[in-house]
């Protein structure tokens, strides 16, 4: 099997898309009112399904967590701690909710936790100290 890209179930997806797509530069590949709505980030597939539709197709609903969910993150690098920060700001200013200013841990990645409008986490993060 080949990883081909991974999906967020959402609750209001023109947020959802606006903030991936205007705030996180993902490629939109659809319309945003559609049931699903694939967008693209360096040559991987981010699915956003509307809950309510993914319910109706399988027949079956499902509990979500609410608030920030702990339940995985999406990690994204930068080219180093000067672009952690000044992503940090960016993002926070455009509406991510801050979750972990930046900081460098003991392992040498320079890190960031910021969390998208419906709580899922999001790591900016570099190994590079930079100039």
């Amino acid at each position: 099997m080949k990883l081909e890209g991974f999906g967020l179930f959402v609750e209001d997806m023109a947020v959802m898309v606006r903030f991936y797509r205007d705030v996180l530069g993902f490629a939109i590949r659809e319309s945003e009112d559609a049931t699903n709505v694939y967008l693209e980030k360096d040559g991987t597939l981010f699915l956003l399904y509307r809950r309510s539709d993914f319910e109706a197709m399988i027949g079956r609903k499902f509990s979500y967590a609410a608030g920030l969910c702990g339940h995985f993150e999406i990690a994204l690098s930068v080219a180093d701690y000067a672009a952690v920060d000044e992503a940090y700001k960016k993002v926070t200013a455009a509406g991510g909710r801050e979750v972990m200013p930046p900081a460098t841990m003991p392992w040498g990645q320079r890190t960031c936790y910021i969390a998208d409008p419906e709580g899922n986490l999001v790591e900016i993060g570099s190994f590079e100290k930079g100039v």
